[in-house]
């Protein structure tokens, strides 16, 4: 009682009269009778910048298609492609058509007049504040004018339109092009989930996350690559070494060196004294392999509760050959001078020169905590939101397809329990004053468990590196992601974590969809989507696409296929767009409100209680 008296004793602050009471509740009262915003969701960027900015500045084909609905009848094609490129790119583009010598004050009056009626389209959905305070401040009294006259018996509205865009021409419009190209934007998608996996192969992960972190409304499911390098800012040894090798194989060196600091320079001398033969980042690769294989060897002796002991391969190492599962492979490389025979999974001087030197540089790089701060401020190991379940990886399943059962921390969980203790301990790895060892341990295995939520794979990292035989790469997959196809399988995973309406569905990424296998990325009748990006360019031919991503607006579901993505450049030159086709994947009969929403919940539990306060007013009120 003394906490709700509290509670109500700040609402009344916040509307100390009947009067301020009324009108917040008829304000959120019709909010609720609005059409809900789109969503869209992307998954597995894997550092590839240009085509995670595209795809983000067009939303997925919505502004495509939201160009050619208002302006199919008025403009050619390559008319509209051009308004297209100048909304995703309008800094770039004002440039290129400068130096081409096409501005004028007829093109920029133009292009401003469909910006302004397609940014109309586009608020017709939101309230009036909304749509300004998503305004950039500069402009959002001008903006508001434009989007908002109205033709009246005189035109004065019309004229006072064509005096202010005449003004704007006249003092250079260059500035508020820009603007009104983020206000498209920004309108045209309400909120972005990104579905793990921002990290690695690619080049740009820093760019991508400095793009995100402008974003207003963001929600982030972490995936095993985003944790990776979470464990790596946090001190986790084996995840730094992870992290090392994994740039130096995909060549994504320019997001650790100089988007994070990190210096290779210790490494790559100490790789050149064990290895004189190969080039320098050939040998820095071999000893980060090797450093790799001793720290993860380390880590599963500490726990034997991962159930991993089988990943201990570098003891079983003898004459250039190696026996696994009772078949013997000859291996690629002979010689592992830092190897010892009585302590295998014991760190040379030298190296333990290097990873103390590389640890130094994780727990310092004051961009890399940034970043990885944000993660945690806007990511979690899944999400309910609107009716969908969001997660990376998988649900651990029995063949069966009974909830897998684990024990960690002392507690034995399955299922939503497992996903929010994980979800603990990679935020106690992080914030611990102190370094907590076991919980940087386990960052490490929700990187590569079998059975971690992010992973469910056997992960074949030391047979992959060193065996030429692809017999012994095989990957051992959680039964989930066999039992995933099955709507009743999938039905009980939502009902876990506590969706239980028939219009509910799961979003998931991890997989690659092998479309030019046959593979479509909706399972289990609908109840499972596959939205696995495909961003990375060296899945493409895998993939024979460039993934998929999901937009989710007030009419239903829809699938995105997309094309891979050539290049800015051509974008800017040719107008050229990403190529993507459009799979309805379930269309509402009647059309999804704000209501319907979990903010919809939300605004009729604060209605609620302000006409409790409201009724308090009035038993308060003197004759």
């Amino acid at each position: 009682m003394d906490e709700q008296k509290r509670y109500f004793q700040l609402l009344a602050e916040k509307f100390p009269t009947m009067r301020s009471l009324s009108r917040e509740i008829i304000n959120l009262t019709a909010i609720l009778n609005l059409p809900k915003g789109t969503e869209h969701f992307m998954s597995d960027l894997h550092g590839e910048y240009e085509a995670f900015y595209h795809i983000l500045n067009n939303c997925s084909g919505v502004i495509r298609e939201k160009v050619a609905m208002l302006f199919s009848a008025s403009l050619c094609e390559e008319e509209r492609k051009e308004l297209c490129t100048l909304i995703y790119y309008p800094k770039e583009k004002l440039a290129l058509v400068r130096e081409e010598g096409g501005l004028s004050r007829e093109w920029y009056k133009q292009q401003l007049n469909r910006m302004i009626e397609l940014a109309r389209a586009l608020s017709s959905k939101y309230t009036r504040s909304k749509v300004r305070k998503a305004m950039p401040e500069d402009y959002d009294f001008i903006i508001d004018e434009l989007l908002h006259a109205q033709k009246d018996e005189d035109d004065n509205q019309i004229h006072y339109h064509k005096v202010i865009l005449d003004t704007i021409i006249e003092i250079g419009a260059d500035d508020f092009l820009i603007s009104l190209a983020g206000l498209i934007k920004r309108l045209a998608v309400d909120r972005l989930h990104i579905v793990g996996d921002i990290f690695d192969r690619g080049k740009s992960a820093d760019k991508i996350m400095e793009l995100l972190m402008t974003r207003p409304s963001l929600d982030i499911e972490w995936g095993n690559h985003d944790i990776l390098w979470m464990g790596a800012a946090s001190g986790s040894e084996a995840c730094i070494a992870n992290v090392v090798r994994n740039c130096l194989k995909y060549g994504c060196l320019r997001t650790l060196e100089s988007g994070y600091g990190v210096s290779l320079r210790k490494l790559t001398l100490f790789a050149q004294r064990v290895y004189p033969d190969p080039e320098p980042m050939e040998a820095a690769l071999k000893a980060v392999s090797v450093i790799l294989f001793k720290l993860e060897g380390q880590v599963i002796l500490r726990h034997p509760e991962y159930g991993m002991n089988d990943r201990l391969l570098l003891d079983k190492v003898h004459d250039g050959q190696i026996t696994i599962d009772g078949r013997t492979y000859t291996l690629n490389e002979s010689r592992f001078p830092t190897v010892s025979p009585d302590a295998p999974y014991t760190l040379t001087d030298g190296e333990r020169e290097v990873i103390d030197r590389l640890k130094q540089y994780f727990l310092n790089s004051a961009s890399l905590h940034r970043h990885v701060q944000f993660l945690y401020e806007k990511g979690s190991m899944y999400r309910c939101h609107n009716g969908n379940l969001l997660y990376h990886g998988c649900v651990p399943l029995t063949p069966d397809g009974e909830w897998e059962e684990v024990e960690f921390f002392g507690q034995r969980v399955s299922g939503r329990a497992y996903f929010e203790l994980a979800d603990r301990a990679a935020r106690r790895a992080f914030f611990s004053k102190e370094a907590d060892t076991e919980a940087l341990d386990f960052m490490w295995y929700l990187w590569c468990g079998r059975k971690s939520p992010l992973c469910g794979r056997n992960i074949k990292t030391f047979e992959r590196t060193y065996i030429d035989d692809k017999s012994a790469w095989q990957e051992e997959k959680n039964p989930y992601y066999t039992l995933y196809y099955q709507a009743e399988v999938c039905e009980k995973i939502l009902a876990e974590f506590g969706l239980i309406s028939p219009y509910s569905h799961i979003v998931n990424g991890h997989t690659p969809v092998r479309t030019v296998k046959g593979e479509l990325p909706i399972r289990a009748d609908g109840r499972l989507l596959v939205i696995d990006g495909g961003f990375c360019r060296e899945y493409h031919d895998t993939t024979g696409i460039a993934g998929y991503t999901l937009i989710f607006n007030s009419h239903g579901l829809r699938l995105k296929a997309h094309q891979p993505f050539e290049s800015i450049d051509a974008a800017l030159r040719t107008n050229k767009d990403i190529r993507s086709s459009s799979e309805i994947v379930e269309t509402e009969r009647y059309r999804v409100m704000v209501d319907d929403t979990d903010n919809g919940e939300r605004f009729r539990e604060k209605i609620a209680d302000l006409f409790r306060l409201l009724q308090m007013y009035r038993q308060g009120e003197k004759e």
